[in-house]
Order: C-alpha cells, then sequence, then structure tokens
C-alpha cells in the first residue's frame, strides 16, 4: 500500500507538471496563470517528494541513476587532494 501510494503521488507530481504547460491553452488572465504556476509547482514538488519519501530510499537512486544525478566527474574526483 505505501508503495502504490508513493506511485500514485509521483503521477500526480508529473500531472501538475504537464498542467503548467497546458495553462496557456486555456484562454485565462495573466494573473490567474501565474497563481496557478505557483500553486501547480508547489503541490508537483510537495507530492514529488512526499511520493520519493513513501518509495524509499532504492526509487530515490533508481531516479537519480536515470537522470545522472550524483554521478562522479572523473577518475580523480573521489581521490582526496592534498
Amino acid at each position: 500500500m505505501r508503495k502504490t501510494l508513493g506511485y500514485v503521488m509521483l503521477v500526480i507530481a508529473c500531472l501538475a507538471w504537464v498542467a503548467i504547460l497546458l495553462l496557456p491553452f486555456l484562454g485565462i488572465s495573466l494573473a490567474v496563470a501565474a497563481a496557478f504556476t505557483t500553486g501547480l509547482v508547489i503541490a508537483g514538488e510537495v507530492t514529488f517528494f512526499a511520493g520519493i519519501a513513501l518509495l524509499g530510499k532504492e526509487a530515490w537512486q533508481k531516479i537519480k541513476a536515470v537522470f545522472g544525478i550524483g554521478a562522479s566527474k572523473g577518475a580523480g574526483h573521489d581521490q582526496k587532494q592534498k
């Protein structure tokens, strides 16, 4: 149940970001679009990190591997400098 809820929250986070891309086509005023964008960004980030917290460290490691986050930057990067 915990993992299912985590995946659902990740999907909701992605849908929030897609909704931001659709806002210009809805014919709403700029002020309303800005307010919706702010709300959707916050909702997307909160649901993303809550989903990751529910899925656990393994899921975070997979996401980092897919996007190349935290990869070493060369052979000498891990060595301490003297």
